[in-house]
């Protein structure tokens, strides 16, 4: 084991001198990476992250410095400083030189490795990210972290998607199926799904793992053809999923002492198909395992106790596995001496027998393996020839050269192993395919032609080859525009997708074997056969007719006698490799041999074909017969087949072998693919220009055509848009006529019901204006009854209260008079000492008649004018307003009419008054005093409580009429707006206004109160003034019955 020290070198050797791991623990080199001086400890090294060939990687360590070690070239170099730890890598992006890192600040940073530039810096992660996969076309990557994970696309550094999720479920890992456009999504829960890359289309959910299982998942390794998934977490049981079933098909329990596992990872295998069988698990003590998942069977492991493993990536090609270790540095180990035990080639069967009792001699036998067959030297009759074969030194050299495989193997103990068998083992066919075909394994140069697209030749090819499985057909399209790409031959060759169709059916899931086998075969077994393109190659059709006609003249005269050529016998097994003839397993015992002899082995194969027919052909006459047997199944023996191919190897002479005529083997070269360039260049130059030429006159007449279809179709179109807008337009003027005439008959009906409506309204409207003209008479002569009522009980009532008071008052009279004539005596005696006094009095007396007399007639005119009101309130028409401004008058003519009867009495009493104070003052005194009285009393007929009780009377009588009458009248002052509007009875429409005329009436009966009030005002003043009385003061019963 070597140790190298990145120190602080930007660019140094990984190893001194070549390394030589030992087989034990296959430890290549150890990494490690020293501070300076001032800083004695190591930097730890974080990620590892191989490119898409497998023979270099980079390397991150906890300061940000990022490192490139290339293995073949045995270097390394410093390509960036990020000054912050990184936390995940990728370096199998589309340009080779580019590489992701993933930082501590949740950011992705891709940058050169040539140029150590920064090409692009992307942000979306909130948190730390674990985990960068990339597709395996290099241009989109996956970054996960613990609760989101994001699509990117890599040609424009742009986020395509992002996959969101709850708090309560977080994501385990979100990565890309090796070699497919499937994301698998795994989450904390356990549930996995697979998704569609270009659509984000859920293809398929797998199912929950078993209940009694409580293995939570935590690492996930898929193989190279994304058939089956291994899952493991916190315990020692592995769970493996089929993923085109999507069913859990096994369970591994590992050892007891590994509790957990920590990281598991499949080692590609260049001959298995991408269906690997080695996984390792990497456990909590640090010692990774690599067990085979098939027989459960642990093979090797790296790692230790002491120096225990973080983590592991094992590179693309399956040849390294890098460990980070517990201490930071980096190891690297060969899988070829680690598995050195495990692939060393089965023991040969056929063994050297020699007798050392006897060296010479006729009885001295020796048996060795000598060109591919037992021999056997013959013993003479009489045991005295002897033969001895002498070989030239230089032919036994190049003899061994060629027989010496790659990988350990023998060419001469494979073809000792084929003729004892008849055929290899079908586990370790593809091996021994690929060792004989010695397959260079071109990465980088397959995917250059592959990133060419499709070729032109083979866009159509699912229209010519309707093959059932789209995966399939997908492969052929993709290995024929490879092939196409690498020569411009094969995109002309018509033939090519059936001779490579059964190749790509048996390496569907290795794309690059797949291809170098056929480049290898067109190399080698197919010489000569393009030089006469693009007819048959002749060549090679003589070549096999000069055999059959050495081996059996009677079929091939009988070819003659049919007029049946090469073409029609040979050339058809040729060009589908024998696929169409025979069955898969004897396809591939066939080609077992022709693998493991001389390319001319597969002309021997064709000429065997033809003479181990020989019976069923010569009873068919019919070209048509011949052509069906050739191109379909016989029933023969495939062995025997073989066996006389290999009769005729060794019985064909050597003018007509095709040995002579047809190279050696040679294998394709390395790192690049050779040119193949055997055929009539200016043909098939004059064929792809002719058919570029034929391609775009049939491109122009396509667009042509297409255009004229557009054209028709736009005729077509815009007639019958025109046809359809001359039928819309006849409807429409069809419908219109008749929507016209519905009109016209809807207008004379409308017209009509309106002439009766008119006519209904206006009987309506005329009985409407007879009902309103009788209810309102009919109230009228209500509202007249009413008020002729109340007027006449207010008249009994007064003239009832009349004769009460004319009672009182002649008692009151009476009683007066006897008291006057008891006091007469005592005035009499005292008259001359109290006719001052009796002045006095009499003044008195006089002064409260007068004011009586103007109370009675204020309070007449306030009784007056409560009528007034309520006969006015009581008024809803012109006629009734009327009749009430007439009783308004009248009662003001009577009003006036005692006015003045009260001033014509006081001025009679007052002249009466001037004659009886001349004859007699104190009789004079007592009779104007009485005169007085009964004046007032015959005007007003009542005293103050009498006017005080029949106030009261009249207003709990109105309240009763108030509540009796079916019109309730309020005063104006009183009714809101709404309420002086309305009147009970009465239209709405009535075309005159009652507010209206209420206000003029309330108007008028105001400036007649005030005129009313001003005329009694001046009357009391005149009266004051004449009669000299003192200021007004209300009157009391006590005075009135004293007086």
């Amino acid at each position: 084991m070597q140790k190298s020290d990145v120190g602080n070198k930007e660019s140094g050797k990984i190893w001194i001198r070549k390394p030589c791991p030992a087989t034990r623990d296959g430890l290549i080199v150890n990494i490690v990476h020293t501070a300076a001086e001032y800083q004695p400890k190591s930097l730890r090294f974080l990620n590892v992250a191989f490119d898409s060939t497998g023979d270099a990687f980079i390397a991150g360590d906890h300061q940000g410095n990022i490192y490139v070690f290339d293995l073949i070239g045995n270097k390394f170099t410093l390509v960036q400083r990020t000054n912050q730890a990184s936390t995940a890598l990728a370096f199998n992006l589309h340009r080779k030189s580019e590489f992701l890192v993933a930082l501590a600040d949740y950011s992705i940073k891709c940058f050169d490795t040539v140029t150590k530039e920064l090409v692009s810096w992307m942000s979306g992660h909130e948190s730390s990210i674990f985990s960068i996969s990339v597709h395996a076309s290099g241009r989109y990557a996956i970054t996960t972290s613990s609760d989101t994970a994001q699509l990117w696309d890599l040609d424009t550094f742009q986020r395509k998607r992002k996959l969101n999720i709850s708090q309560s479920v977080g994501i385990q890992k979100v990565f890309f199926l090796p070699f497919s456009n499937t994301i698998l999504s795994c989450f904390k829960d356990n549930s996995i799904f697979a998704w569609e890359c270009d659509a984000l289309v859920c293809k398929y959910q797998l199912p929950p793992p078993p209940v009694e299982s409580d293995l939570k998942y935590k690492v996930f390794a898929v193989t190279r053809d994304g058939r089956i998934l291994a899952a493991g977490g916190k315990s020692n049981h592995l769970h493996l999923w089929c993923l085109e079933t999507q069913q859990l098909f096994r369970i591994i329990q590992l050892p007891t002492k590994i509790r957990s596992i920590r990281h598991i990872e499949f080692i590609p295998d260049s001959f298995d198909a991408g269906s690997n069988q080695i996984l390792g698990v990497l456990g909590q003590d640090g010692i990774m395992r690599f067990i085979n998942i098939q027989n459960c069977k642990l093979l090797f492991d790296i790692g230790t106790l002491d120096e225990g493993i973080c983590t592991s990536v094992i590179s693309p090609n399956g040849r390294y596995i890098t460990s980070i270790m517990e201490n930071g540095s980096l190891n690297v180990y060969s899988v070829q001496v680690l598995t050195q035990e495990l692939n060393k080639p089965p023991p040969p069967l056929v063994k050297v027998i020699e007798d050392l009792s006897k060296k010479t001699g006729p009885g001295h036998l020796k048996v060795r393996v000598i060109g591919g067959k037992v021999q056997r030297p013959r013993k003479a009759k009489d045991c005295k020839t002897t033969t001895t074969i002498l070989r030239n030194m230089m032919d036994a050299d190049l003899e061994n050269k060629e027989n010496d495989l790659p990988k350990g193997l023998c060419k001469k103990s494979l073809q000792t192993l084929l003729r004892g068998y008849g055929e290899y083992p079908t586990k370790y066919r593809m091996f021994i395919w690929r060792s004989l075909l010695q397959l260079p394994e071109n990465y980088s140069a397959f995917n250059s032609l592959l990133d060419k697209g499709t070729h032109y030749a083979f866009l159509n090819i699912h229209e010519k080859y309707p093959i059932k499985s789209r995966k399939l057909l997908r492969i052929l399209q993709r290995t024929m525009s490879a092939l196409a790409h690498w020569s411009a031959i094969f995109g002309d060759t018509p033939y090519l997708p059936l001779l490579a169709f059964p190749f790509v059916k048996l390496f569907q899931n290795n794309q690059l074997v797949c291809f170098e086998v056929i480049a290898t075969l067109l190399i080698n077994w197919c010489q000569h056969w393009f030089e006469y393109f693009p007819n048959p190659p002749v060549n090679i059709l003589s070549m096999i007719e000069n055999l059959l006609a050495h081996h059996d003249k009677e079929l091939l005269q009988h070819y003659m006698n049919c007029g049946v050529t090469a073409q029609l016998y040979a050339w058809p097994l040729l060009e589908t490799v024998f696929s169409e003839v025979l069955t898969r397993e004897e396809w591939l015992r066939v080609f077992d041999s022709v693998f493991s002899n001389h390319p001319s082995f597969l002309l021997m194969i064709v000429v065997a074909y033809n003479i181990c027919c020989k019976a069923p052909l010569l009873n068919c006459n019919l070209k048509d017969d011949f052509e069906y047997f050739f191109h379909h199944r016989n029933n023969l023996d495939i062995m025997v087949v073989i066996q006389e191919a290999y009769r005729l190897m060794l019985c064909t002479p050597v003018d007509i072998h095709p040995e002579t005529m047809l190279d050696d083997f040679v294998p394709l070269t390395k790192s690049q693919y050779p040119v193949f360039n055997k055929y009539p260049k200016f043909i098939v130059n004059y064929q792809t220009q002719e058919l570029e030429r034929i391609r775009n006159d049939e491109l122009e007449y396509l667009k042509e055509r297409q255009a004229v279809h557009e054209m028709e179709a736009e005729i077509r179109r815009q007639k019958d848009e025109d046809e359809v807008w001359y039928q819309k337009q006849q409807l429409l003027r069809e419908a219109e006529n008749k929507r016209r005439d519905i009109l016209l008959e809807e207008e004379k009906k409308l017209i009509e019901q309106r002439d009766r409506l008119l006519a209904v309204k206006r009987d309506l409207k005329l009985k409407e204006i007879q009902l309103l003209n009788a209810s309102r008479k009919r109230f009228l002569w209500n509202q007249l009854d009413q008020r002729e009522m109340e007027l006449r009980r207010l008249d009994d009532e007064i003239h009832r209260k009349q004769l009460a008071k004319n009672e009182e008052i002649a008692t009151q009279e009476m009683k007066e008079d006897l008291n006057n004539y008891r006091r007469k005596i005592d005035l009499e005696e005292r008259r001359f000492h109290k006719a001052v006094e009796r002045n006095e009095c009499h003044s008195l007396e006089t002064q409260k008649l007068v004011e009586e007399t103007l109370a009675n007639a204020e309070q007449a005119c306030i009784d007056t004018d409560w009528q007034i009101q309520v006969l006015l309130k009581r008024q809803f028409d012109e006629a009734e307003r009327k009749e009430h401004y007439e009783e308004i008058a009248k009662l003001l003519r009577d009003n006036r009419a005692r006015e003045l009867d009260a001033l014509n009495a006081l001025k009679g009493l007052e002249i009466k008054k001037g004659k009886e104070d001349e004859e007699d003052p104190l009789q004079s005194s007592h009779s104007v005093a009485a005169l007085c009285n009964r004046i007032r009393r015959k005007c007003f007929n009542f005293d103050t409580d009498d006017y005080q009780q029949n106030q009261d009377e009249h207003f709990e009588r109105l309240q009763e009429l108030k509540a009796k009458s079916p019109l309730k009248l309020v005063p104006s002052a009183v009714l809101p707006e709404g309420h002086l509007n309305y009147i009970p009875g009465i239209d709405p429409e009535t075309h005159f206004s009652l507010d209206r005329k209420r206000e003029e009436l309330e108007k008028k009966e105001h400036e007649l109160m005030s005129e009313i009030r001003r005329l009694r005002y001046k009357h009391a003043q005149q009266a004051r003034q004449r009669y000299r009385i003192p200021p007004f003061r209300q009157p009391d019963d006590a005075d009135l019955l004293i007086t």
